[in-house]
């Protein structure tokens, strides 16, 4: 928290409101969820004791995920972004052996010589 200035608003990271609302909207889905599927019909009463124990189990589950994702966020390291790096493009150069000009080098000698260690 020390990239945090004094009278700004906190960043998205580092803001309690997203995972609450996170949390809070799985926690509404698996109320409904269970006051829906756990009654049994419509003929029976809806079981509202399992629908909020449903809904505090997602609250908690889902925000515990959200807390420990948030914590083990890490910035990337600023030279990482620069430099000529392997694959930045997918372009054939020279440099890598393939797709540039044959060897600079003399000419290679024609089929017809023999060497004379092959006899």
């Amino acid at each position: 928290m020390a990239d945090q200035q004094p009278g700004h608003p906190r960043k998205v990271r580092t803001s309690v409101k997203g995972p609450l609302m996170f949390s809070a909207f799985w926690a509404v889905v698996a109320f409904l969820a269970v006051v829906i599927f756990a009654s049994g019909g419509s003929a029976r009463a809806p079981r509202f004791d399992l629908a909020f124990t449903a809904a505090g189990i997602a609250f908690i589950v889902t925000l515990v995920i959200a807390a420990m994702l948030s914590m083990s966020h890490k910035e990337n390291a600023e030279h990482l972004g620069k430099g000529s790096g392997v694959n930045l493009s997918s372009a054939p150069k020279p440099s890598h052996g393939f797709g540039g000009p044959g060897p600079q080098g003399p000419a290679s000698a024609p089929d017809d010589q023999e060497n004379p260690g092959d006899r």
